[in-house]
Formats: structure tokens, C-alpha cells, sequence
């Protein structure tokens, strides 16, 4: 599906009083051709580029003539194709910057990977993708083997249902309203589910998806407002379905996965104290549910906070995409 000039997505990445103006057409499609390559190792030519991103071959060949100028690609004479180059990794280092918290989100994934024969993962929204920064598998993890950089499908994973559940009302149904007309096969799968996946987020705090990016793998997501990135990211796990069916998932990986939310949310809005010191607690985490909300041990709604300090579970702006 050919990728277009599109307007500003309203996702939650962008705060409430920025404006929601068409986005420059040359810059949208630059970044398309450069989605194209997965892995700092990826060649391509223009051809394979024209059909990853669906542009014609002569607007290719302008904007990669223009971004191997700029450092961000490099032009392989031999093979007459591309690879990312270095401005464009030099650009990703320093947007990456942040090492000692990346460190202890990936402690915190592995103390829960180590408990769950399964692939646990820290994702970020990429328009109708999501994208693994962090991951984390114990030696005895079976089934799901994703890693750092793979993309998975916002449609048709665990981790797409939270974040596109997590979306306020009027935010999730523009997003939808794109994706069908962007990747209409995608959007079929998504939008008969996005209203079950919003009462369970609301009811449970997190979404489950059995069978549906594979029938072999059951997935559990729960979603985290990011202060960086200005919109949500997803902390996701994949098991054998054989393993653990839907109700082996709300018995005993929700709450491990529940608590992992709430440690990885402190972090991420700066709080000192426990966050950084507790492990990751081998009990299950009593839930109360107070008007179809849960509510944690702490009194805090860490979906709904989006705050530094602990206060009461409040409803928040749907203008940066949060509810």
C-alpha cells in the first residue's frame, strides 16, 4: 500500500495545543524510505525501496540521492545499493542517550523473563508498527524470539491492542480512520477489536491477544505513558499458547506484568526511592477495582497518572492522546 502524503498523526505523540497542519510531503516520504531499512546491515536499492514503501522509483531515486548528501544513507557502488549511514546512526545514538535508565528497564524485564518461559519486550509506537527498544528472555524462553529493532504489527499483536486501547476515544478512532485508509488489511483485523480492548484495559489494565499474530502464541500488553516521548510505549510478553491459554494469563502473568508497569512508570517520570532499589516482587499483586478501574497497593493508577508523584487516579487530557 502505496505510503502518501498523510496529515500530522493524531496518536498522542504530539501535545494538545501543537497544530495538526499537513506535514511537508518530501520530508514524510524521506522518513518512509528510511523505515525501509531494518538493521544498520540492510541494503537496498532503489527498486526494493519503490516496492517497501510504495513510492515511485524516480521519487526514490531523488530522496536517496538527497540522503546519502546528507550522511544518511551511503551508496554501495558495487552492488548499486544503499545502507543507513552514518549521520542517520550518529542520530539514533543520541536520541538513545539515557543509558542507566535503559539499564534498569532491562533489569526489570529480565526479573520478569526469568519467571515467564516467554519473550518480554519494551516497545514504542512506529505509525502502524511498534518497534522492540528493549527485550529481555530467560535461557528456558520458548516460542516468541524477538529483538532489539524487530517491528511487529499494531493490528495483530498484544502490544498494538494496548497501545491503540490506551488512546483517548477521539484519538484511537482518528488513528483507526488512518490506518484504513493507509493499510486497510491491517484496519480490518484492529477496528472490530478496539472496543473489547478498551474495556479491558479499563477494567484490567492490561489486553490480551490469543492466537492472533500466531496460533501458536498468547500475548498480554500493558501500556505506560512515556514523559519523553510524549506518548505511549508498551511493555508486551509472548508465551506457547500450549503453555498458557487466556486463562493462565490473567492468573499468573498479569500481575506480574501489571507490577512490571507500575516499576517501569516511576522510572520513566523520574521518581527516586523504590523504583530504584525493589526488585521485582515474586507475588502476585493485589487489584482492586473501584468504578471499572484498577487501582494498585500504592493507591496510584500509574496508566492514568502521568504525574511525578503519587496522587489519586485522575482522567487526563485527551489532547496529548492520553484518557
Amino acid at each position: 500500500m502505496g505510503r502518501r502524503s498523510e496529515r500530522l498523526s493524531r496518536q498522542g505523540a504530539l501535545a494538545g495545543d501543537a497544530g495538526e497542519g499537513d506535514v511537508i510531503q518530501v520530508v514524510s516520504r524521506a522518513f518512509d524510505v528510511l523505515r525501509c531499512f531494518e538493521g544498520h546491515e540492510a541494503r537496498l536499492g532503489n527498486l526494493e525501496i519503490s516496492n517497501r514503501c510504495g513510492l515511485p522509483r524516480s521519487t526514490v531515486s531523488r530522496l536517496t540521492h538527497t540522503l546519502t548528501r546528507m550522511g544518511q544513507l551511503v551508496y554501495l557502488p558495487r552492488d548499486q545499493k544503499y545502507r543507513i549511514g552514518p549521520s542517520a546512526v550518529a542520530m539514533s545514538a543520541s536520541m538513545m542517550k539515557g543509558a542507566q535508565l535503559r539499564s534498569m528497564i532491562r533489569q526489570r524485564l529480565q526479573e520478569v523473563a526469568e519467571q515467564l518461559p516467554g519473550t518480554v519486550g519494551f516497545v514504542v509506537p512506529d505509525r502502524f508498527h511498534l518497534v522492540y527498544l528493549l527485550f529481555a528472555r530467560s535461557a528456558s524462553a520458548l516460542g516468541l524470539h524477538e529483538g532489539t529493532g524487530s517491528r511487529i504489527s499494531m493490528a495483530s499483536t498484544a502490544a498494538g491492542a494496548a497501545y491503540t486501547a490506551a488512546l483517548a476515544p477521539e484519538v484511537g478512532d482518528a488513528f483507526v480512520a488512518d490506518m484504513e485508509r493507509e493499510a486497510p488489511e491491517a484496519a480490518k483485523i484492529l477496528k472490530p477489536r478496539i472496543e473489547a480492548n478498551r474495556q479491558s484495559l479499563r477494567e484490567r489494565g492490561y489486553v490480551v491477544a490469543c492466537g492472533l499474530w500466531s496460533p501458536h502464541i498468547n500475548g498480554l500488553a500493558v501500556p505506560i505513558w512515556s514523559p519523553q516521548y510524549q506518548t505511549f510505549v508498551v511493555i508486551t510478553i509472548g508465551l506457547l499458547s500450549a503453555m498458557y491459554d487466556e486463562q493462565r494469563l490473567h492468573d499468573e502473568v498479569a500481575p506480574l506484568m501489571l507490577e512490571l508497569g507500575r516499576s517501569l512508570g516511576s522510572l520513566m517520570e523520574g521518581a527516586e526511592g523504590n523504583a530504584f532499589n525493589n526488585r521485582i516482587s515474586r507475588k502476585p499483586v493485589a487489584m482492586a477495582v473501584h468504578n471499572n478501574k484498577p487501582i494498585n497497593s500504592e493507591g496510584v493508577n500509574e496508566l492514568e497518572a502521568g504525574t511525578r508523584r503519587a496522587r489519586p487516579a485522575r482522567s487526563l487530557r485527551a489532547g496529548d492522546g492520553r484518557r
